[in-house]
């Protein structure tokens, strides 16, 4: 990462948390880095920042709420999206058997900046979401999960859409996979990551392995 950057993504971070729309926008126009790189190479990390320091306790909601905002209206008006991000790739976001939301609110806000196009199911039931998936047709789901018996209801998730001969990359986040580094590929996801950059970075492979099934 070269000093533009570090800079760059410093000053993003400091714009958003202190709900400074101008100085975002004038931290992005000096930055010295491509619209289309932006994005992915300060945008995202500003906000991997953020859901550390609201993981830590140090920032609300409302904060991870407006960085997503935020981010998302300066690539509106800058047009400074990921070309592969434009595109509609069937991806789903759902909260599996849990309640808690605040984790996934960090992964869209991220995906929102970045601009991928998602659905949102929220909270959800292994069966509804089943039904789900299959009619919208999803190809790419990411699984959120805060208890341990949430995170083992993935492997069945896997089991009914394979019963369905319906396959889906299933990437998986969330606490019980913190902790046990291993446990995604027990229930049989195809990816995990600790933070929203490397859901991305995920996201990218996904999509550039398998451009047809996301057109």
């Amino acid at each position: 990462m070269n000093s533009n950057t570090t800079i760059a993504i410093e000053r993003v971070t400091s714009a958003i948390l202190s709900v400074n729309y101008l100085y975002l926008k004038l931290a992005y126009e000096t930055s010295g880095i491509e619209a289309e790189s932006f994005a992915e190479e300060v945008l995202v990390p500003a906000l991997d920042v953020i859901g550390e320091r609201w993981e830590q306790g140090d920032l609300s909601l409302a904060q991870v709420y407006m960085s997503g905002r935020m981010c998302e209206r300066l690539l509106d008006e800058n047009g400074s999206v990921r070309p592969e991000a434009e595109r509609d790739h069937a991806m789903a976001v759902a909260i599996l058997e849990d309640f808690h939301v605040l984790g996934k609110r960090i992964v869209c806000s991220v995906l929102h900046a970045v601009g991928y196009r998602f659905k949102d199911y929220g909270p959800i039931s292994l069966d509804e979401l089943v039904e789900k998936v299959i009619s919208d047709k999803i190809r790419i789901l990411l699984v959120s999960t805060l208890m341990l018996s949430s995170a083992l209801r993935v492997k069945l998730l896997r089991e009914r859409l394979a019963v369905l001969d319906w396959h889906v990359n299933i990437i998986v986040g969330g606490a019980p996979f913190r902790f046990d580094p291993n446990l995604w590929l027990e229930v049989g996801a195809d990816a995990t990551s600790n933070t929203a950059s490397g859901v991305t970075a995920i996201l990218h492979r996904i999509i550039s392995e398998a451009p047809h099934d996301h057109a």
